[in-house]
């Protein structure tokens, strides 16, 4: 138990001396969050994008389980590119998937994001 709280400690400084890269990987969320948004006013299109934003939340919590930094989040983000491709490919293709597999991805980390216990808005 003090080995996981010492750890908690060792990544929360981490978490502040490697901010430049959560604040980056932050950027990109929300970037990918508020076009995938644009995407989603077709209503032809929505229920798909939500489904494979579901579908990536779903993984991020297998891998990252509920206790988990900033750090830890933009660290899985750095590895998700070919975890994100198989994982809708397999659960929640549709038609073009592809064009906005970065949108749906990023909006995932941007949602899963508020969940870190160094969380802030």
């Amino acid at each position: 138990m003090a080995g996981r709280a010492l750890l908690r400690r060792v990544t929360r400084l981490a978490s502040a001396a490697v901010k430049p890269e959560v604040e980056s990987a932050r950027r990109d969320w929300e970037d990918a969050y508020w076009r995938l948004l644009q995407e989603m006013r077709d209503p032809g299109r929505a229920d798909d994008l939500h489904r494979q934003v579901v579908v990536v939340s779903e993984e991020l919590k297998k891998r990252l389980g509920s206790n988990y930094t900033l750090v830890e989040l933009a660290g899985e983000y750095m590895r998700a590119d070919n975890w994100v491709r198989h994982a809708v490919a397999e659960r929640a293709a549709s038609s073009g998937w592809p064009a906005t597999l970065s949108l749906v991805e990023g909006a995932a980390f941007l949602l899963h994001s508020r969940g870190a216990v160094d969380y802030k808005p």
